[in-house]
């Protein structure tokens, strides 16, 4: 059989090829004439596997690495026999870490005080539960809104999306991009829904760029509407707006989810599925040994006159720095593509292991240690 892989695609090279012939080709590069004669794909976001790539191709099944699979045309490739299958919660982890690491700057930039401050997560599957979580640790007050878990499970614990603007002080988005059902999220915030947002409310997204309105966001910025925005995902990336970014809080290359442990998590469910799928000995294959960061895995917070969540605050700067990604994008917004091939070895908070020290009451330690942290005791 015949694999084309994405050859940016982290672990995979040597995975396969004991069972079959794999070609790797960079994502946004894969024509109709190389995958005619395979039999998988194994992608990203940015492959755009639709009728124009595989119309008269002998494809079965494609593998996205990512949680996303807005570049899948599900519906033709169902009707035509192509099973599809996506990595839901690969990443989960990473992005919370990187909302909370923004979280944290926006506290000390802004000068807020999080208990006083309520955070509305639009979207609460694997990465918004995620995100929920570790903002309340951090102190603020959650306000839910997810419309198709509210009608699963009934509306005790959700609120609708009026509620959310209308109550919440900073907005993060954790959706996937749907054009049409019930809960469209096309330009979910457009220039309406933008435009009723208050002048001391923060906006962030970093799910799928068209979910926000590039142009509206950046009317309102322009003119005070609202207080800031930070974008991770941008309407046509790589070429974003550079006027919309010199207007944002932060602005980073579509990285939040680009830990190296979400994606080894990511490799390992597109290869398994696909072992499954045409029944290889690679089923539950699992990434050994990923690379450590540049700073040491131990590190030490002193406790000494601080309370447990300003010793959380800095236990989660220590692992990720939001502020280094947003400098490099703003620096080299033509780099886009690059720099997210070329993303530093990110890990996330269970590869660190924190001594606490001066921790009379032992809470620090149980705040960090809930964030999933090691602890040296």
């Amino acid at each position: 059989m015949k694999v084309v892989c994405d050859s940016h695609i982290p672990f995979i090279k040597g995975v396969l090829e004991p069972y079959a012939q794999v070609v790797y080709l960079p994502g946004g590069s894969i024509t109709p004439d190389d995958v005619r004669d395979a039999d998988a794909l194994i992608v990203r976001t940015r492959t755009r596997c639709d009728s124009a790539l595989l119309q008269d191709s002998k494809v079965k099944f494609i593998a996205t690495a990512t949680i996303g699979y807005d570049h899948i045309d599900t519906v033709w490739c169902e009707s035509h026999g192509i099973a599809w299958t996506n990595a839901p919660g690969c990443n989960s982890g990473s992005v919370r870490q990187y909302i909370a690491s923004l979280l944290v700057y926006m506290a000390h930039d802004f000068d807020f005080s999080i208990k006083e401050k309520t955070l509305g997560v639009i979207g609460v599957g694997n990465v918004g539960s995620k995100v929920a979580q570790i903002a309340a640790l951090l102190g603020f007050r959650i306000l839910l809104c997810d419309p198709p878990r509210a009608r699963r499970e009934g509306p005790g614990g959700f609120c609708d999306l009026k509620t959310i603007i209308s109550q919440s002080d900073i907005i993060t988005c954790h959706v996937p991009l749907t054009l049409d059902g019930p809960d469209p999220t096309y330009h979910m915030f457009d220039a309406a829904r933008i435009k009723s947002m208050r002048p001391d409310q923060i906006l962030i997204n970093s799910s799928r760029g068209e979910v926000v309105h590039g142009n509206a966001l950046k009317d309102a910025l322009r003119n005070g509407h609202i207080k800031a925005a930070s974008l991770d995902v941008w309407e046509n990336e790589p070429d974003i707006d550079r006027e919309l970014m010199d207007l944002l809080y932060t602005a980073t290359p579509h990285i939040a989810g680009y830990s190296l442990d979400g994606k080894a998590n990511g490799t390992m469910m597109a290869v398994n599925t696909l072992g499954k799928y045409f029944d290889l000995p690679c089923q539950n294959w699992i990434v050994n040994d990923i690379p450590a960061p540049a700073q040491p895995v131990e590190f030490t917070v002193d406790a000494t006159g601080k309370t447990p969540r300003q010793v959380l605050e800095e236990a989660i700067l220590y692992t990720y720095d939001i502020k280094q990604d947003d400098k490099r994008l703003r620096l080299s917004p033509n780099t886009f593509e690059q720099q997210r091939s070329d993303y530093p070895v990110r890990r996330e908070f269970h590869a660190f292991t924190a001594n606490i020290t001066n921790d009379a009451s032992g809470r620090a330690a149980m705040f960090v240690r809930e964030t999933g942290f090691n602890l040296n005791l």
